[in-house]
């Protein structure tokens, strides 16, 4: 009977650690069953979650009717219509777009996230949607079709910077460049009127223009060029691969383009896929 006891004791012990180990396992693997079907729970519950950068013009910033608005504001509400849901925009910054994305509060990231291999081992990325660049920006007044206009002409740039090392590629030896010591300084020399053009990055004159219409500055040479994509959560590829065709199907049509000149002053142009 002793014996049986203990076998009957120990088959139980068994059976209930095969049990827990099944249960952990399968707890283990809900995650990324639920992770592997986010498009199909977006389109049940009809609404995507969509983080947006809010301090960051031209592509993300909040109007004077105190809305987001952008390119990537634009792009998220275009791919909420192409999905045929509602789209929910989440604010988010530089530090917490990825851990949003890896935590499940937003489905997608369109907020001029760059790609790198840090990056991608953690999230997965759709084809570019957008440029990222560093130009040349001037008032509408001022006729600069190629770099030799600016022979004769001031340039605000920040020393050691992206845009100062580029420029320095490209400009003629007449062109008047002033170096600053920071992005504050060259910003201020150009809306004061020291200089006549300044060489920054696209968010960075786009946060001219909305603070200082009546300069009418524009996108005039372009120095550098790199594309922003779309973050999506590792493994997420049904989700991925239909955001690819929306974006395919944009480029394609020109929304893309238009999308683009809008809110950057020059279409698209070549975007990796």
């Amino acid at each position: 009977m002793t014996t049986v006891r203990t076998v009957t004791s120990s088959t139980r012990r068994l059976t209930l650690g095969v049990l827990a180990a099944t249960g952990l396992a399968a707890a283990l693997m809900a995650p990324a069953a639920h992770a592997q079907n986010a498009l199909d729970n977006i389109l049940k519950a009809k609404e995507i979650k969509i983080a947006i950068p809010t301090d960051y013009p031209p592509y993300g910033f909040v109007g004077t009717d105190l809305k987001p608005q952008g390119l990537d504001v634009e792009m998220a509400h275009y791919i909420g219509a192409k999905l045929g849901v509602k789209v929910e925009l989440i604010p988010v910054t530089s530090a917490n777009r990825i851990p949003y994305l890896q935590t499940q509060k937003a489905d997608l990231v369109i907020s001029t996230l760059g790609k790198n291999p840090e990056r991608e081992k953690v999230i997965d990325f759709t084809a570019a949607y957008a440029p990222f660049f560093q130009a040349v920006f001037a008032s509408k007044s001022l006729n600069i079709k190629s770099f030799a206009d600016l022979t004769g002409k001031s340039v605000a740039v920040t020393r050691g910077a992206m845009e100062d090392q580029e420029l320095a590629k490209v400009a003629p030896p007449g062109v008047d460049v002033k170096r600053f010591e920071d992005h504050a300084a060259s910003i201020a020399a150009f809306v004061s009127g020291q200089t006549q053009a300044i060489a920054t990055s696209a968010s960075t004159a786009g946060t001219i223009m909305v603070k200082n219409p009546n300069l009418q500055t524009e996108y005039k040479l372009l120095l550098k060029d790199s594309p922003n994509f779309i973050g999506v959560a590792k493994g997420e590829d049904k989700l991925r691969l239909r955001v690819n065709e929306i974006i395919a199907e944009a480029r394609k049509s020109g929304d893309i383009d238009k999308m683009s000149s809008k809110w950057l002053g020059r279409p698209a142009g070549d975007l990796p896929l």
